[in-house]
């Protein structure tokens, strides 16, 4: 049990493709092109889109996939929107995605695609566009577990033995109570 809960707790895999943005604005101005994406699940670990070469004018499409650690104690991942201009990278815009929108709960389904938009933030907290992205989070399969709900199921063997077979799995027991009260059976 041990090694299960080193595997599973230890670290996640997150799949974020950052899709698009809409309605970006520095300084109140549009911004058309020179956007790149920071995603961070923690202080240490980010990983950054291309640059956007403006094709599409006031909706960057980055469309880059990005896979990183989310570390176990993680609540959130943090989007960044970078503008390149003469005098630096600016932030046009921040949102902090809450890890619990894509994971599913305690023992998440692995592999589950979530399509998600969030309105970002400037420095002074005001709304200053969205972000598109689609997220899938990889749980490493355990290989030692007490329940057949977090197995694929490939891995899962449903049966009774019959005859002579050998039957190497488990069979549960469900009790069942019978409003039917007769002693003779």
């Amino acid at each position: 049990m041990a090694k299960y809960y080193d595997n599973y707790y230890s670290s996640r895999t997150v799949e974020m493709t950052v899709l698009s943005g809409e309605d970006l604005r520095l300084a109140r101005k549009s911004v058309k092109k020179n956007t790149f994406v920071v995603v961070r699940s923690d202080g240490s670990n980010f990983r950054t889109t291309e640059m956007d070469g403006g094709e599409s004018g006031s909706r960057p499409n980055w469309n880059e996939k990005l896979v990183l650690d989310l570390p176990a104690h993680a609540q959130a991942v943090t989007l960044e929107v970078h503008c390149k201009t003469a005098f630096g990278d600016k932030i046009v815009g921040t949102v902090s995605v809450p890890v619990a929108d894509f994971s599913g709960g305690y023992l998440s389904e692995s592999g589950y695609l979530h399509f998600l938009s969030y309105r970002l933030r400037d420095s002074r907290g005001e709304k200053n566009g969205i972000i598109n992205v689609s997220v899938r989070m990889e749980v490493p399969i355990p290989e030692y577990t007490c329940s057949a709900s977090v197995l694929a199921p490939e891995q899962m063997t449903v049966g009774v033995p019959v005859g002579k077979s050998n039957f190497g799995g488990v069979v549960t027991g469900v009790p069942v109570l019978c409003a039917y009260n007769n002693r003779n059976f």
